[in-house]
């Protein structure tokens, strides 16, 4: 059965956890507001997602260890607690630069808990001839937050201010903690011989090029999630959140509607069409004048997204052992935050350096090169 009940709490869990997250699409607003400029919103927004790469390897095993769903109370108890520090910060950004950075990846590794140990414990649960399309419903959940967190953000900024903006990312975040609770735990090591490492794991060459493409998806990514906000600013369009519920609306009816295609027709004939109209979606942001250009582009590169996601994780854990799965999803998502971590340092400089119509141009370049990449993987197979 793909819809259990336990299905249900950790996709309503991870509802919570992920607009909490998503509330952070807006924090660039705060950078900007504390005199920060474009270097100081990559850099920000670079170390949430670098100290999620760098505690990777240790995650992984601990998720393969301790089990699945202990790892995610770990997780949502740093996403509800951390939200509350950021009060502490005022005055300009240089008076607490190096403080923020620090705060920033303490966060990163709570959401790369999070992130890491729940898609494992999906995997877990879905049968096996349904894969991309468990993966993808449970996703919908996910991508709903990531459109609800910027849009309630942007409303309470605007009417109430950054504190409680703050205080509302930890409230939503308290939400996934309790929510998952009654869950049972899905699988937990009880053997005491030592698997595959990460590194080992990382080398296999599927696992490596899957890597690969979520890095590059990644880079792109940082895009939207670090830049849309300050480049619409500039532009002085009310609506900032247009191109966030653009893109997250495009990838959930992706995923009602096109779940069960990659199931069917395999997730290789899905993935060069998925890298494409992504890219296209994110270089569509240089013509950005109104409202219509943050709408197409978010509708584009979200329906990219909602089928690239689901097939490249589960072209990474199908058929794999259940007792290396979590070193498996933290190499697919760690490679995710390093290409978000290197897109949103990159980025920012080359925003800083060309503008923002250079930056989006680059983003998209990334999936155009995963694009090249994967296609020869394929004609290597041939």
């Amino acid at each position: 059965m793909l819809y259990s009940s336990s299905f249900i709490l950790m996709a309503l869990a991870n509802f919570f956890t992920v607009s909490s997250f998503g509330c952070f699409f807006l924090f660039p607003l705060f950078v900007s507001a504390r005199g920060g400029s474009n270097v100081d919103i990559g850099i920000t927004m670079g170390a949430f997602a670098l100290s999620s790469v760098l505690c990777r390897p240790w995650i992984s095993e601990m998720i393969d260890k301790i089990g699945r769903k202990r790892s995610y109370t770990i997780g949502c108890i740093i996403m509800t607690i951390l939200p509350v520090s950021y009060l502490l910060f005022r005055g300009e950004l240089t008076d607490f630069y190096y403080y923020l950075i620090l705060v920033r990846m303490v966060h990163g590794v709570g959401l790369a808990l999070c992130f890491t140990s729940t898609f494992t414990y999906i995997a877990d649960i879905i049968p096996r001839g349904r894969l991309n399309e468990g993966l993808g419903m449970f996703g919908v959940t996910g991508l709903t937050g990531l459109a609800i967190g910027p849009l309630v953000a942007e409303i309470i900024i605007r009417d109430f201010g950054f504190s409680m903006f703050f205080i509302t990312s930890c409230a939503l975040a308290g939400l996934g903690l309790v929510v998952h609770l009654p869950l049972p735990e899905t699988y937990v090591n009880e053997t005491t011989e030592r698997g595959p490492s990460f590194f080992s794991v990382l080398q296999d060459r599927k696992i490596f090029t899957v890597a690969l493409l979520a890095f590059l998806f990644g880079f792109g990514l940082a895009a939207s999630g670090s830049f849309v906000s300050p480049f619409a600013e500039q532009q002085h369009l009310a609506f900032i959140s247009l191109y966030y519920v653009s893109y997250s609306s495009a990838a959930v009816v992706t995923r009602l509607f096109g779940g069960r295609l990659a199931d069917r027709i395999g997730e290789e004939r899905v993935i060069p069409f998925a890298l494409v109209l992504t890219g296209a979606g994110l270089m569509l942001m240089i013509l950005l004048g109104g409202g219509w250009v943050l709408i197409l582009s978010g509708l584009m590169s979200g329906c990219g997204h909602g089928f690239l996601f689901p097939c490249l994780n589960s072209l990474a854990v199908r058929n794999e052992p259940v007792g290396i799965r979590g070193k498996i999803t933290g190499v697919f998502t760690g490679a995710l935050d390093a290409g978000a971590f290197s897109g949103s340092v990159i980025l920012g400089y080359i925003g800083e350096l060309a503008g923002f119509r250079a930056l989006f141009f680059a983003a998209g370049l990334a999936l155009f090169t995963g694009h090249a990449v994967f296609r020869r993987r394929i004609e290597g197979q041939a």
